[in-house]
């Protein structure tokens, strides 16, 4: 029995548990499935029981778990020893002043560099941060967000890659490969929602090195659904050296590089059938 709590996806039986932990009806269907689909949505707690009891679970959100947000995205890749930007993580803005005694003495990396808070999407909470000053600025602000109890932050290297990312998208065992990009080349921000424009066309040498790079990535970690940004740092292209940066895992991933929804459910649909196909055989 194939077992759907997907609101999509049909199976041989299904469930909705939105908005709620799952309970004794949901362990024991769980239980009596062979396979067990869950939402992008789903909460860890829906998660960590269909992994305990039952073998084949789509999709994997092991390493969406065991390092949550952008702080352990940034130790998931340094534990996988995957090529990605200079990064350093604080838990506290008390962390930092610890480690470097002042923003002035940090020196791991050169201005500019970028803040990212651990949570937020679509370039919301980061940053440019050109100098001490504007360091001081961010640090203040992760004090203030820690009274409310939001916790975490990074600083990064600043790759300058003219204005443009490269979102790739793995869906159980395709991978679709779209820019964004801005008009201006200097500008920071690289996602939809300020303002970039999707285009798959461009420069299909360097979305097959990043596919090359993504996939490996995957097949190492077990990740399946996802949005993953890689940034090529432009000075590196400028020499002749094509080595895509890992940026970020986006579990929750806008849909208009792929078509808009109706092509990703389609697109989802046949490879959780080609998921199950597998695990039937």
């Amino acid at each position: 029995m194939i077992l759907s709590f997907h609101p999509v996806y049909e199976a041989d039986r299904n469930l909705l548990c939105a908005g709620r932990d799952p309970g004794k009806d949901e362990l024991s269907a769980i239980k009596s499935a062979r396979a067990v689909i869950l939402p992008q949505g789903c909460r860890e707690s829906l998660y960590a029981m269909a992994r305990e009891n039952c073998r084949h679970v789509f999709p994997n959100y092991d390493k969406r778990f065991t390092f949550p947000d952008k702080l352990g995205q940034a130790h998931l890749f340094s534990r996988m020893n995957a090529p990605h930007p200079a990064t350093e993580t604080f838990k506290t803005a008390a962390d930092f002043k610890r480690t470097y005694q002042s923003p002035g003495a940090y020196s791991k990396l050169s201005y500019p560099m970028v803040f990212k808070f651990d949570w937020g999407g679509e370039g919301d909470n980061v940053f440019l941060v050109d100098d001490i000053n504007a360091l001081k600025i961010r640090l203040s602000l992760a004090e203030s967000y820690e009274k409310t109890g939001q916790y975490g932050f990074l600083l990064q290297e600043y790759i300058p890659a003219h204005g443009r990312s490269l979102r790739i998208v793995v869906i159980h065992r395709k991978f679709f490969s779209y820019w964004r990009r801005q008009e201006d080349q200097n500008e920071f921000y690289t996602n939809l929602k300020k303002g970039a424009t999707i285009d798959t066309h461009n420069r299909p040498q360097l979305q097959k090195a990043a596919i090359k790079v993504t996939a490996s990535f995957c097949g190492k970690t077990g990740i399946d659904l996802a949005g993953i940004d890689l940034l090529f740092s432009e000075a590196s292209l400028q020499k002749g050296r094509i080595e895509p940066l890992l940026l970020e895992i986006n579990y929750f991933f806008g849909r208009k590089g792929l078509g808009g929804s109706e092509a990703y459910y389609k697109i989802l649909q046949e490879e959780i059938d080609h998921w199950v196909e597998g695990i039937r055989q």
